[in-house]
This record gives structure tokens, sequence and C-alpha cells, in this order.
């Protein structure tokens, strides 16, 4: 195998990810994991990644279709959607904090609740248990029973059934017992790290690290099976350094491929697709710092409050900030660099447009 360059691993992060369009629950498959973002601006970030990846696919497909696929809204890294087969290797999860006395009675109760009713949407259960209300971790005040749903759902004794308009439809669950032995355990936090090094490769070694140590949130209680397996995983994965900086991919991939050739087609892509997660991975790349300010007071933002990367081939250039008024797409674009020049790029960004168009159609 060759040695590859940079451009051969911007070629390489690029064409991996982005897969000739198929069905969805074959994307969520290909992709092994979905993070999900409640933002909509102009569509949420679940759908903004699967619309690339899945032939007509409009924004809510995947809420719409969820019941008919074998998916989860599950944690990994963060928040998302995987592949049902993916649970096994993190349940049942066992929490890094524990419930105190009260908080196990209220779980037991509500657990009871849930099985004796069925789905049930969190404002029923607030009706019938009315916990009240709690800090939650932006300084605000969330609905004890929302918070209490949530945790339990985490502990796999709730999964979503559906969505109704959004709101998380809660049914009960049982996870399989797990083989508590060494070797069992060793062998699922090999399979969470393959699994994350094959969504997000090729990986800089401390976007790898990092990765590794997210998965702490969906498999807490691995988290030394999971370090040790890091350490394994070095030396089996594929590696290369570049200009300083040392990668890891699949060793059964070749980023260097002559196979591994982006398409022409200028895209609009989520702030959490695969390409450009990884903030670190995405300077080294493409040589200029992109952030997400949801959460940045508006004067202080750059890019914009939900600036989506801009790609051109294997080039992401820039960003755009896209919203719909009157029921016309209005979009903002801002670039790294210089503007493109020439009628190739301008028709490429109004084919964009127009895909964005008919896929927020489906809102």
């Amino acid at each position: 195998m060759a040695e590859p360059t940079l451009d051969d691993l911007r070629r390489y992060a690029v064409a991996r990810t982005l897969f000739k369009p198929t069905t969805l629950g074959r994307a969520i498959r290909q992709l092994g994991f979905v993070q999900a973002d409640p933002i909509r601006a102009p569509a949420r970030a679940q759908d903004l990644t699967l619309r690339h990846r899945v032939e007509d696919y409009r924004a809510g497909d995947l809420e719409s279709r969820y019941t008919r696929l074998a998916v989860e809204e599950d944690c990994l890294v963060n928040y998302g959607f995987l592949p049902r087969e993916h649970l096994a290797l993190m349940h049942p999860r066992e929490a890094a904090r524990a419930w105190d006395a009260q908080t196990r009675r209220r779980a037991a109760e509500l657990l009871d609740f849930v099985r004796a009713r069925g789905p049930v949407h969190p404002r029923e259960v607030e009706q019938h248990f009315a916990h009240g209300r709690v800090a939650n971790a932006w300084g605000g005040s969330s609905n004890a029973t929302t918070r209490l749903l949530d945790d339990m759902h985490y502990r796999g004794l709730l999964r979503v059934k559906r969505r109704d308009g959004g709101t998380r439809i809660y049914e009960a669950v049982t996870h399989r017992p797990a083989d508590d032995s060494p070797a069992a355990c060793a062998q699922r936090a090999a399979a969470l790290i393959d699994l994350v090094v094959r969504k997000y490769a090729p990986l800089p070694a401390a976007s790898l690290t990092y990765l590794v140590r997210l998965l702490g949130y969906g498999a807490p209680h691995l988290s030394v099976q999971t370090q040790a397996a890091l350490r394994l995983a070095r030396d089996q994965l594929a590696s290369c350094r570049t200009d300083g900086t040392l990668w890891y991919w699949p060793a059964d991939e070749n980023p260097a491929s002559r196979r591994h050739v982006p398409d022409d087609a200028v895209r609009l892509l989520a702030p959490f697709d695969p390409v450009v997660w990884d903030r670190r991975r995405f300077a080294l790349l493409w040589g200029w710092t992109y952030k997400f300010e949801a959460y940045t007071p508006a004067p202080k933002r750059q890019f914009g409050y939900y600036a989506l990367p801009l790609l051109q081939h294997d080039r992401v250039i820039g960003w755009g900030n896209l919203s719909v008024r009157e029921g016309s797409l209005q979009a903002d674009f801002g670039y790294a660099a210089r503007k493109p020049a020439g009628a190739a790029f301008r028709a490429a960004l109004d084919d964009e447009l127009q895909r964005m168009t008919h896929f927020l159609a489906g809102r």
C-alpha cells in the first residue's frame, strides 16, 4: 500500500462516507450511527445527514418511518439513531451515577405504570405522578418526570417506541443479560471501537483517543475495557504519519485507492455530518476552523446560528445559513477563502438549493 498523502486522506474522508444513496435502513446500517440534534434550521441534523445518503429522502422521514425500521434511539458517543443490533454492545448499561433511594422508588413506580399502560407520552406520566421540576445542564429547569424518563431510557429500562410531533413516546423494554466474562467485555469494547473508527475514519491519533473517551457515554461500564481495546487498536489499525500527524483507519481500507473519488456536486452538510464532525480533522484537511455556534451569543458568532458546511468535490470551502420564509428557501453564504468563480459552481450550488427545497417539502 502506498503511503497516503494529505490529498489522499481528504478524498478518502469524503468519498467513503458519501456513498451511493440507498434505502433508509441500509444507510443507517452503513453509517453505524446518526447523531441527532433537536434544532431545526432549516431541518434537524439527522435529516440533513441522511438526505445525502438516502434515495429521495425528505425531512421527517426518519421519524415517520422509525417504527418500521430495525433502528433505535440511543447513545453511542452522543445521542442519536443506530441499528438495533448495536444495542447488545452497550446494554444492559450501567450508568456512572447511581440513583438514590427516592429516585429508585420513583423509577420502579414509573416502570410499573408504563408496563401496565403501554406506550406513554411524557405528559401522561406527568399527569399521573407530578414529580415537579429540576435544574438541567443548561442552567434552566426541566420537568422532573421527563428527566426521569430520559434517565430510564439511558439505563435501558425504556425505549423510544416512536415520536409524536417530535416528542418521544416510551415503552418498557428488557435487554438480554450480558455475558460479563472478561473475554466477552473485551470483545464488546473492541467492537465499539471498530464501530466509531469505521464511521469517522480517517482519524488523527488525538481524535481516536477522544472518541474512545466519548464511548464512556454509551458504555460507561466498559471504560476499562475500551481503554485496553484502544491500545490494541493502535497496533491493528492501518496508519501513517503525514505532515507530523499520525492517522488511523480500518486495516481493510486503502486511503490511496483510486476508487475514492468524490463527485463534483456541491453539498450543504449538517454540522454533525461524518465529513465534518471531527473539528480537529476538519482543520487538518481543509486548513480553516469551523465552529458550531447555535449556543454562542449572536454578537460573537462568526459563521451564524446554524451554519452548514459547504462541500465542493473534496473541499469544504465555506458555509451557508438557510431559512424558509413565506414558503421560500433563503440562503446566505460565506467562504473560507474566495468564492469559486464560474458558471459550473453557480449551477452546482443552484442544484443543491433545489435539492434542499425538495427535501424540505416533507417538513
